[in-house]
């Protein structure tokens, strides 16, 4: 399974800096090839940014981020 799939173009991205903590919500991120949906959803913690699903810590910057879809 992927992590990643090609950034949407979407007007329900918010900038990052306006993300809620301690609530799970999809996140682009970007590097140096491009910038991409992660495929599983995320939180703002005291520590950083982590997968909700498996607590470890993200190793990208995030750069937009939307509430998420429900499954």
């Amino acid at each position: 399974m992927s992590l990643y799939r090609p950034k949407q173009n979407n007007r329900f991205w918010k900038p990052i800096e306006t993300a809620p903590p301690d609530r799970e919500v999809e996140l682009q991120v970007a590097d140096q090839f491009g910038s991409y949906t992660l495929m599983f959803p995320c939180r703002l913690t005291d520590g950083g940014w982590v997968n909700a699903n498996s607590q470890g810590r993200l190793e990208v910057e995030p750069t937009h981020w939307r509430e998420r879809k429900a499954h």
